[in-house]
């Protein structure tokens, strides 16, 4: 398991947001995909859009990591 996992067991919606955005840099938007056209997200911040929407919905600050599929863990790798 990661660094993430080691002390709490919960990942914070600050936490998720970052990972998300860490991969909007590493993959961005596709060549001759202007602003104003949808965004694309790969498949690992796509899986954490997930998430992220679903507890901005019920309010929540963190979520037990348990509740996260291993893509989603793995995606959450890419912040450390």
């Amino acid at each position: 398991m990661n660094q993430l996992a080691t002390a709490t067991q919960v990942v914070s919606i600050a936490q998720i947001e970052a990972a998300i955005n860490a991969w909007r840099n590493r993959t961005p938007v596709p060549a001759g995909q202007n602003e104003g056209e949808a965004i694309v997200l790969c498949a690992e911040a796509r899986s954490l859009a997930d998430v992220y929407g679903g507890m901005i919905f019920s309010r929540q600050q963190q979520i037990p990591l348990s509740a996260l599929s291993s893509d989603q863990v793995a995606a959450l790798a890419i912040i450390g």
